[in-house]
C-alpha cells in the first residue's frame, strides 16, 4: 500500500504529521542556523550597550583595517592565482606537469603557519638579516633599513600565499573548459598573448575567478592568528579584544554581526557579478585550446611566475617549521604534544562523522520530504561556512552557557549531586562549531554525489519491500561512499586547521594541535611550535592530495 493510500485512510480531524526525515532535516538545519541567528540577537539585545562607544573608538579602525585586509589579500591571491592557472593551461615549459598540482600545496598551510615562518625568516635574528649583516659588514638595525616585517603588507602577502590556491583552482577549471574558436577569432583579428589573456580568456573566466576571490576574501576575514601575531587590529581580533579582555559579550556579539554582514554583502556581490556575466558557447562541438610551448627565456620566465607563488606559500613555510622541527627533535617526546594530537583526533574525527552524518540526513531527509520548508532550509545550512569562527564562538558559547547551567541546576535540585558544566565545560561546544562552520561541505558533497544516483534504483527498492532507511543504506550509500569518505576527510583536515573558534570554545587547559601551535609561536618559542605545526601540515597534505587527484 502507497503513502497516498494511508494519508487517503487518516481521518479528516487527525492532522498530517511529519515524517521523522522530514522533522530529522528540519531540526539539523535548525541547529545549524541557530549560532548565526544568537549572534542577531545578542547582538540586538546586549546586556550593557557598548555600541555607541565602539562605533566612537575602535570600530572604525577595525573595520577599516579588515577591508584592506580583505581587499589586499583578494587582489594578491587573484592575480597570482588566475595568472598561474594561465600560464598553467595555456603554455607548456619547463616545470609545468609538476607545478600544475604543486601550486596547490599552499592549502595544506594554515596561514598562521606562514605568518610564523615568515618572521622567524626575516626578523632581526633570522637568516637574511643576519646574511645582510655579515655580508656588510653592518653591526646594528641602525646601521641599515629593513621593511618592518609586523605588518599589514606582510599579513596580506602571508594571506595571499596561503589563499591563492582557490582563485588558481577554480580558474584553472574555467580556462580549461573554453573554447579554441574564441582564441583561435582572437589570434586572427592581431591580438597577441597578452592581448587574448585580457580580451578572451579573463572576461570568460570572470565568474569563477570572482567566485574563488569571494572565497579569499571570506577566509582572510575568518583569520585570527595571522593578524594577531602581526598585531593588525581587524574585526575578528576586536571580537575577541572586547569579549576576552573587556568582558562585554553583547560588545563582542555586535561586532560579530558587523563581520557577518560585511560577509553577506561579500557573498550577495560575488553572486550579483556572476550574474551579470554569463558567457554561452555557441558552438555544437566543444574543442579544447591546445597549450603552446614556450622555450627559451620565455618558458623559463613562466616556470618563474608559477614557482614564486608555490614557493612563498609552501617551501618557505614548510621549510622553516621542518628546519625547527629538526633542530628541536627532543620536543616530539612532549607528552603535551601528544595529548594535544590526541584531542585533535578525537574532536576533530567526531567533528567530521557528526557533520557527515548531519550532511547526508538531511540531504536525504528533503529528497523524502515533499513539504516546503525542508527544501527552503537546505540552501539556508551554507551560511555556516562563510560565518568566521569566531562569530560562530559567541553565537555558540553564551547560549549554550545558558542552556548548561540551568542543566546543571535542575540535575543537583532533582538528585542533589553537581554534575559541573556538562556542554561548555567539554569539548561539546567545540564539536558543535566545528559541525556548523564546516556543514556545507559535507552537505554539498552528499547533495552532489545523492544527485548522480538514479531516483529509478530508490524506487526499485521500495517496491521490493525495503523501508526509507534500508533504501538509504543498500541503494545510495554503495554509489556515494567514495564522495562521503572525501568529504570526511576535508571536514577532518578544516577541523584540525581551525583556530579562532576552537580558542574561544575549548575548555581550560584543553589544548588541540592548532591552539599550541598557535600559544607557543605566540610566546616566540617556534621550537615547541613546530612539531605541531608539522603535523598539521602532514595532515593537510592528504586533503591537498585527495583535491589534487579529484582534479586532474
Amino acid at each position: 500500500m502507497s503513502l497516498a493510500d494511508d494519508s487517503t485512510r487518516r481521518p479528516a480531524w487527525r492532522p498530517a504529521l511529519p515524517s521523522p526525515w522530514s522533522a530529522g532535516a528540519v531540526l539539523i538545519a535548525a541547529l545549524v542556523i541557530g549560532p548565526i541567528l544568537s549572534v542577531l540577537w545578542i547582538a540586538a539585545f546586549p546586556a550593557e550597550n557598548i555600541w555607541p562607544h565602539l562605533v566612537s573608538t575602535t570600530l572604525p579602525r577595525y573595520l577599516v583595517n579588515t577591508l584592506v585586509l580583505m581587499f589586499g589579500v583578494g587582489m594578491l591571491a587573484g592575480a597570482s592565482g588566475s595568472g598561474a592557472a594561465w600560464l598553467i593551461s595555456r603554455y607548456d615549459f619547463p616545470g609545468r606537469r609538476w607545478l600544475e598540482y604543486l601550486l596547490l600545496l599552499p592549502l595544506a598551510i594554515p596561514a598562521y603557519v606562514g605568518a610564523y615562518a615568515l618572521v622567524d625568516f626575516l626578523e632581526y635574528a633570522g637568516p637574511v638579516q643576519t646574511g645582510l649583516r655579515q655580508l656588510f659588514g653592518w653591526q646594528t638595525a641602525r646601521d641599515y633599513w629593513f621593511p618592518e616585517i609586523r605588518s599589514m603588507g606582510a599579513a596580506i602577502i602571508v594571506l595571499g600565499a596561503a589563499l591563492y590556491p582557490y582563485v588558481y583552482l577554480l580558474a584553472r577549471n574555467a580556462f580549461r573548459e573554453q573554447s579554441a574558436a574564441s582564441e583561435e577569432v582572437a589570434q586572427s583579428l592581431g591580438a597577441g598573448a597578452l592581448g587574448r589573456f585580457w580580451r578572451v580568456g579573463l572576461p570568460l573566466a570572470r565568474p569563477a575567478i570572482a567566485a574563488g576571490m569571494a572565497i579569499v576574501m571570506m577566509e582572510a576575514v575568518n583569520d585570527f592568528g595571522t593578524v594577531d601575531y602581526f598585531a593588525v587590529q581587524t574585526l575578528t581580533t576586536g571580537i575577541f579584544s572586547v569579549w576576552l579582555q573587556s568582558n562585554n559579550a553583547g560588545g563582542a556579539a555586535q561586532i560579530a554581526a558587523t563581520v557577518l554582514a560585511l560577509v553577506i554583502v561579500l557573498v550577495l556581490l560575488e553572486k550579483s557579478s556572476r550574474r551579470r556575466m554569463r558567457f554561452f558557447s555557441l558552438s555544437t562541438h566543444h574543442r579544447p585550446v591546445e597549450r603552446k610551448p614556450l622555450a627559451g627565456g620565455g618558458g623559463w620566465l613562466a616556470t618563474l611566475a608559477c614557482a614564486l607563488p608555490f614557493a612563498m606559500g609552501f617551501v618557505l613555510p614548510a621549510g622553516v617549521i621542518l628546519s625547527h622541527a629538526l633542530r628541536n627533535a627532543a620536543n616530539w617526546a612532549d607528552p603535551a604534544l601528544w595529548e594535544a594530537g590526541l584531542h585533535t583526533l578525537t574532536v576533530g574525527g567526531i567533528a567530521a562523522l557528526v557533520t557527515v552524518l548531519g550532511g547526508v540526513f538531511l540531504v536525504y531527509g528533503v529528497r523524502l520530504s515533499g513539504r516546503a520548508l525542508p527544501r527552503l532550509l537546505l540552501p539556508v545550512t551554507t551560511i555556516g561556512y562563510a560565518a568566521p569562527g569566531a562569530v560562530l564562538g559567541v553565537g555558540i558559547l553564551i547560549p549554550l552557557a545558558g542552556v548548561d547551567h540551568v542543566l546543571a541546576d535542575t540535575v543537583e535540585g532533582l538528585t542533589g549531586h553537581d554534575i559541573g558544566l556538562v556542554l561548555t565545560g567539554s569539548a561539546f561546544a567545540v564539536v558543535l562549531a566545528y559541525f556548523v562552520r564546516f556543514f556545507a561541505i559535507a552537505q554539498g558533497a552528499a547533495d552532489a554525489a545523492m544527485g548522480r544516483v538514479s531516483p529509478n534504483l530508490a524506487l526499485a527498492a521500495r517496491s521490493l519491500g525495503r523501508n526509507q532507511a534500508q533504501t538509504l543504506g543498500e541503494v545510495y550509500y554503495p554509489l556515494i561512499r567514495a564522495s562521503i569518505a572525501s568529504a570526511l576527510l576535508l571536514v577532518f583536515v578544516d577541523c584540525v586547521k581551525e583556530l579562532p573558534a576552537t580558542l574561544l570554545l575549548r575548555p581550560f587547559n584543553y589544548e588541540t594541535l592548532a591552539t599550541r601551535v598557535h600559544e607557543q609561536a605566540s610566546l616566540e618559542n617556534l621550537g615547541d611550535a613546530a612539531p605541531a605545526a608539522m603535523l598539521v601540515i602532514a595532515v593537510g597534505l592528504a586533503a591537498v592530495g585527495l583535491l589534487a587527484r579529484a582534479n586532474r
